[in-house]
């Protein structure tokens, strides 16, 4: 049997594009989808009653997280069934209850049932949605089980409010479902649900009342159910075409009515796509937008056309062929197509003549569809090419070519009488060639007959008269304009095509630059730079990147009192040039791009008067910002080559901004956690270092208050010095949280002098020693110099230095202060031989209120005595740095280096 798919007789292939999609979805865990068309329909009823059903045949088969809504039927089917515990999280005081997607990424089981897929997640949940939550399980190779109602589609979430009246807040992306490996519709008459919604089984009856003189009247039931019914259908369409280009079926099979259009340029592809959307709105069935390129042919610009069945709902595609009818044919059976839609047209007499029209072609090769052939408008003629875009204005070709004859001619003067007048010929010849490949077809044309006229009347005999004498000059001549003219044609191809190639050439250079560039890291303001930079750069025009307005932009923009930035206002964040900025008419432009999410301004439907156009940057979470452009030539749109490579990059553009925008999002998720841990840190440290003072002062006061007077004087005396350590206890503590305010402010205020370094060292070993009792090692150089510091700030370094290594190392502990000259600096280390510092514990025990993980420190600290020695340091231009273990893995060593 022919293959109707290549119409030459070519077995058929499986198509790679499906074998490859095929592959993807198999490592990924698959995806079932109960749909209905409302609450209440039965979809997690029934989702659960089939995971029992799979539970008792001994698949593994675990609730994630389902809602009940009070529905006892529902509950029921939970019995037996394995639940996933749910995580817990703080927000705003209260604590929330939400699917725990660690813990089933955790327990990993064969088959997780997760009610709800379009639920927007807690504030500090790692995803904001839950389809996000299942598209991590899938890719961790888990099979979900979900349910959702057909209004939660983002794609159907507008007409959706217009029949409802109802806004939906949650909503799912079209590509999830379109992604599942299974879609079940749960399906019942709307008389039968408005029914259970009385007995009480979907709401309670006060719920139930209101809901049915709202959202659930009869006639939006019906619409919704046509809704589910219609996406299912797609569903199941989508399904059949992907099994067919995966096992090489050529088709078509006619399960079901598809209609595919073929687009050109011309001024009839208006009416043509807007005949083919009647067509399918009659048959009820979705349309195909096909737009073939033939490479090295002049064509007109499709970019209109395709815009407008966009916009009318068809799916667009570009194909690029040399034989017209094979590339229809080969798109229409992969995409099972029942009916093909093309325009008339007006083809040359030659074609008429010899049937080579497309029309005669597809009646010949395309018996298995039903043809449409729609009739141009009087007087639409014959489209016109789309000029090039040259780096050269027009005039300047025709004057090349002039040029090039004339250069010709002298040649051709040079050499008469010494070579024969065909050889002068050739000459001519090779300047046609150069016209045409330089300069396109219509130059070539133009040189060919220019330089036959001249060759005739300056070099044929009898020469100054385009008489031509004698057979064999005739027949010279006639060969002589045959091949001028066919290498003209021939040439001006082949120079048109050389220039498509370098375009896509170009313009994949431009699209691979643009990725490497992608992968270095950058800011989100680097990154809209270099959108706009590329932008220009494929375009050739102005261009620049506006986003929504944030928080940190509100200051500074001198907004009137009590104006308040809506959701459509824009920040101008990247241009290229830097001088680029768009009009306040074009800003409207802009405002309109991104409310809607379609291109607006100049050379589109909408607003087309302003001066710039600007293309919407669509991400998962919304639009995330515009491009605009503004071309140099407003008469003249980009070419196919380029504004396929700008869509292109625009793509990416959009997914690096959703990709940098979850990369900041998470930055900011880990410092809020950040910051939680370290007020909770704050408050446990402040709790403890006030109340443990406070309480043995407190208690010394009460003994001394109800047993004065039987105490001896030395037991009221070790009473009085107990509570005046702890008052200086807590005065200490009290100056740290100062001296950390003062350091987190940028508050400190130095006063340097040269300070002799072991006269500060022995003051500050002295008081220490006085402090504890104990006695410190002493290992100070000779010939240390005398470096520039604040003196209270050295001393009060190194009484915390000195006050934590007695601290940690134990009563009966050595300490050690050794001081050197290292090159040009002063080097100062405290050491001792406690039980040390954990290794992953080292980066961090400079932070304030840090404290080290080992259980089996001697004594407890605030945590801030490190923090503070590091900040006075760093002030005074030296650095702080620990070393663990030094000594058969015990001991710490702290060393600060200043400066001479």
């Amino acid at each position: 049997m022919r293959d109707a798919g290549t119409g030459n007789g070519e077995p058929a292939r499986p198509d790679p594009d499906a074998l490859l999609a095929l592959a993807k979805q198999e490592q990924r865990g698959r995806l079932k989808v109960f749909l209905g068309a409302a609450p209440g329909v039965g979809k997690t009823y029934e989702m659960l009653t089939e995971a029992r059903r799979r539970a008792l045949g001994g698949a593994d088969v675990v609730v994630g997280l389902v809602e009940t809504h009070g529905r006892a039927e529902t509950a029921a089917q939970l019995a037996g069934l394995e639940m996933l515990p749910r995580a817990s999280l703080s927000y705003r005081g209260q604590v929330l209850s939400e699917f725990d997607l660690d813990g089933a990424l955790a327990r990993h089981p064969g088959i997780l049932v997760l009610d709800e897929l379009p639920h927007s997640n807690a504030p500090g949940s790692r995803h904001p949605k839950r389809w996000q939550d299942v598209e991590e399980l899938r890719a961790a190779g888990i099979e979900v089980w979900t349910a959702m109602n057909v209004q939660h589609l983002e794609s159907l979430s507008e007409t959706v409010t217009r029949i409802t009246g109802v806004r939906v807040a949650e909503t799912v992306p079209d590509h999830v479902l379109a992604g599942a490996d299974a879609v079940e519709l749960i399906d019942i008459p709307p008389a039968e649900l408005l029914e259970r919604m009385r007995q009480g089984k979907v709401y309670r009856p006060d719920q139930a009342a209101r809901a049915l003189k709202g959202f659930f009247r009869e006639g939006n039931l019906a619409a919704l159910r046509e809704m589910a019914l219609r996406r299912t259908a797609e569903r199941v369409d989508a399904d059949v075409t992907g099994y067919m280009q995966a096992n090489a079926i050529a088709g078509p099979w006619p399960v079901g009515e598809r209609v595919m259009v073929l687009l050109g340029g011309g001024p009839e592809a208006e009416a043509v796509i807007r005949q083919a959307r009647r067509i399918a709105d009659a048959l009820r069935a979705p349309l195909v937008a096909l737009h073939i390129e033939q490479p090295g042919e002049a064509g007109s610009d499709p970019s209109r056309a395709l815009r407008l069945a966009e916009a009318l709902g068809a799916e667009a595609e570009t194909v690029v062929d040399t034989d017209l009818p094979r590339a229809i044919l080969r798109a229409a059976c992969s995409r099972n197509v029942t009916h093909l839609v093309i325009g008339r047209g007006r083809p040359t007499f030659w074609r008429r003549l010899t049937g080579r029209t497309l029309a005669a072609a597809l009646m010949r090769r395309a018996t298995e569809f039903t043809l449409h052939l729609v009739p141009g408008s009087p007087g639409t003629g014959r489209p016109k090419p789309v000029a090039e875009r040259r780096g050269y204005p027009a005039w300047l070709g025709w004057t090349s070519m002039a040029a090039g004859v004339l250069a010709a001619t002298g040649i051709a003067f040079a050499l008469d009488g010494r070579v024969t007048e065909g050889s002068l010929g050739m000459v001519y010849l090779a300047t046609t060639v150069a016209a045409a490949v330089g300069f396109g077809p219509a130059h070539g044309f133009a040189t060919a007959i220019l330089s036959f006229l001249l060759w005739n009347y300056l070099f044929i005999e009898p020469r100054y008269t385009l008489t031509i004498d004698g057979p064999q000059e005739v027949l010279g001549a006639v060969v002589f304009g045959l091949v001028a003219l066919l290498l003209a044609g021939t040439a001006g191809r082949l120079g048109r095509t050389v220039r498509t190639a370098q375009a896509r050439v170009f313009g994949l250079r431009r699209l691979v630059e643009f990725s490497r560039r992608l992968g270095a890291p950058m800011d989100r303001g680097s990154l809209l730079s270099l959108i706009a930079e590329e932008t220009g750069r494929v375009s050739d025009c102005s261009c620049c990147v506006l986003i929504p307005l944030s928080g940190e932009d509100l200051p500074g923009l001198g907004l009137p009192r009590g104006r308040r930035p809506d959701d459509t206002d824009l920040i101008l964040r990247a241009a290229a040039p830097s001088a680029a900025e768009p009009d306040d008419a074009s800003m409207a432009a802009a405002r309109w791009a991104y409310a809607k999410g379609r291109p607006t301004g100049w050379g589109t439907d909408t607003l087309p008067t302003a001066l710039w156009q600007f293309q919407p940057l669509p991400s998962g979470q919304g639009i995330a910002g515009v491009v605009g452009i503004r071309f140099a030539d407003r008469s003249e749109p980009l070419d196919s080559e380029r504004s396929r490579t700008l869509a292109a990059l625009l793509d990416q553009a959009a997914i690096a901004l959703e990709r940098a925008e979850l990369m900041e999002d998470r930055a900011r998720g880990a410092m809020r956690a950040e910051a939680d841990a370290l007020r909770t840190t704050l408050l446990t440290s402040l709790g403890h270092d006030l109340r443990t003072p406070l309480t043995g002062i407190r208690g010394s006061l009460e003994t001394l208050r109800t047993m004065g007077d039987a105490l001896s004087s030395a037991a009221r005396a070790d009473l009085i010095l107990a509570a005046e350590e702890e008052t200086a206890r807590l005065g200490r503590f009290l100056s740290n949280i100062l001296d950390m305010v003062r350091l987190e402010s940028g508050q400190v205020s130095l006063r340097s002098e040269a300070v002799d370094l072991a006269s500060a060292l022995e003051s500050a070993i002295a008081r220490a020693e006085h402090a504890t009792g104990r006695r410190v090692e002493r290992r100070i150089g000779t010939r240390l110099p005398d470096p520039s510091l604040d003196p209270v700030l050295f001393d009060q370094i190194f009484g915390n230095l000195l006050d934590n290594a007695m601290k940690f190392s134990g009563p009966e502990g050595r300490v050690a202060v050794v001081a050197q000259r290292l090159g040009a600096n002063a080097s100062v280390s405290i050491e001792d031989d406690g039980p040390g510092i954990p290794r992953e514990d080292l980066a961090r025990i400079f932070d304030p209120f840090y404290r080290a993980s080992r259980t089996d420190r001697i004594a407890a600290g605030s945590g801030l005595g490190l923090a503070i020695a590091r900040g006075l340091a760093q002030a005074m231009g030296g650095e702080i740095l620990a070393e663990s273990p030094i000594q058969e893995g015990r001991g710490t060593r702290v060393t600060v280096r200043f400066p001479a």
